[in-house]
């Protein structure tokens, strides 16, 4: 077990002379995926600086609903199963991910929510059960333990779901965590180990000096390094493209909603194979609803605003709630205590960009897809692979150089 971190306070800001001029990695991105890749990296005795442009965690790893989600998505399936056949290339993170979640808490030594009681992908028509069995088969296949459970057995799981409610999918693994804590406690076991790791340090540029990187933040001070990693979530596109690359990252804001406390009832999580849905009830009574329904993005000059909250969409916000409440009627009675919303980034091809960018050596990248659940695996594999070391899996469909085209040298 690694040192027990002190505290999940947050880091100090980056007042000058923090920022140390030269470190061996320089990770860029203080969400759950770069504060687990500074600890990874700590663990194995590399000097890492991470430097986050705002808070810790208070961007898409808080926005997000701490959903652990290892079934198929429904954006993965409702182009057809012959499409998702590509993002089942992803399954072997998935499977990953389950133990470091299951891990997590003993590692670090402090609770971060992780609840794994199991999940459900649910249908409600003949057609969508019929999807739902082809696609369990193609997860099971993968090494992705998945059940399918009829009407009666459902009910007697899951009592409050709607008569509506045909088949659904059990993966005993999912469940949730709180996306908060496990971004700060992993930041915190980051420092107890000697990682430099700095809220506020907004980068403005990068380049290649040298065999160095030289990163510049805000405030003027460089810092130079061997490696970086980009962990920046929807800004990590951006940030690459500050070295000359282009990545096909693109930004996605999505709505989520809590309702009022309520005596807990639900202990599983919930999706579906058919409709945007994702359900399920915090340990303060508090039910989340969410499934990708969108939110509306800023712009200016043509640009995605990534620096300004996308507005609610009102019609996002009543069909979300709408659905969640014709799967479990009861929700019905409770009232919407708030929506927010958030963003997150998709690869063109929704598999992750997960190793070294294209022409750049020394520049890595992390991102794409469900960088929540997966972030453990995601910062594991490329630590491994910053260090040299064999992967535990093989990582090489969703590496940054298929896209190699798209830059030019």
């Amino acid at each position: 077990m690694s040192p027990k971190p002190d505290s999940l306070s947050p880091p100090p800001a980056c007042a000058p002379g923090t920022l140390p001029a030269r470190t061996d990695v320089l990770i860029i991105g203080g969400g759950l995926l770069g504060c687990a890749a500074a600890y990874y990296l700590s663990l194995a005795g590399v000097p890492v600086t991470l430097i986050e442009q705002g808070e810790l965690g208070l961007q898409a790893s808080s926005q997000n609903a701490g959903s652990l989600h290892f079934q198929m998505e429904y954006r993965m399936i409702e182009a057809g199963l012959e499409a998702s056949k590509r993002a089942l290339q992803a399954m072997p993170l998935h499977v990953d991910a389950i133990a470091r979640w299951r891990a997590l808490e003993d590692q670090l030594g402090v609770s971060v929510g992780v609840r794994q009681k199991g999940g459900f992908m649910l249908a409600e028509t003949a057609q969508q059960a019929q999807v739902l069995e082809q696609k369990s088969h193609l997860e099971n296949q993968a090494g992705l333990k998945v059940e399918l459970l009829d009407r009666a057995a459902l009910q007697a799981k899951a009592p409050y779901l709607s008569d509506s409610v045909l088949m659904g999918a059990f993966c005993a693994d999912e469940g949730k965590a709180d996306p908060r804590r496990a971004s700060l406690a992993l930041a915190a076991a980051a420092r107890a180990l000697g990682a430099q790791i700095l809220s506020q340090c907004q980068v403005v540029d990068l380049k290649r000096v040298g065999s160095d990187w030289q990163a510049q933040v805000l405030s003027g001070e460089q810092c130079r390094s061997k490696q970086v990693l980009i962990a920046a979530g929807v800004w990590s596109g951006r940030i690459a493209q500050m070295t000359g690359s282009q990545l096909p990252v693109s930004p996605i804001a999505l709505t989520m909603t809590a309702t009022a406390r309520t005596a807990p009832f639900m202990d599983y999580l919930f999706q579906h194979v058919g409709r945007r849905l994702s359900l399920k009830q915090t340990a303060e009574g508090t039910v989340l609803i969410g499934g990708g329904w969108p939110s509306t993005l800023h712009h200016r000059k043509g640009i995605a605003d990534l620096e300004r909250k996308p507005s609610l969409n009102l019609d996002s916000l009543q069909r979300s709630v709408q659905t969640a409440c014709s799967v479990v009627p009861q929700l019905a009675s409770l009232p919407v205590l708030r929506s927010w919303t958030g963003v997150t980034s998709l690869v063109s091809d929704q598999l992750p960009l997960l190793g070294q960018v294209p022409h750049r050596p020394g520049l890595f990248i992390a991102t794409g897809g469900a960088a929540f659940t997966l972030g453990l695996t995601y910062a594991h594999l490329l630590v491994a692979q910053m260090l040299g070391q064999p992967p535990s899996l093989d990582i090489s469909a969703y590496d940054p150089d298929r896209f190699r085209s798209l830059t030019f040298a």
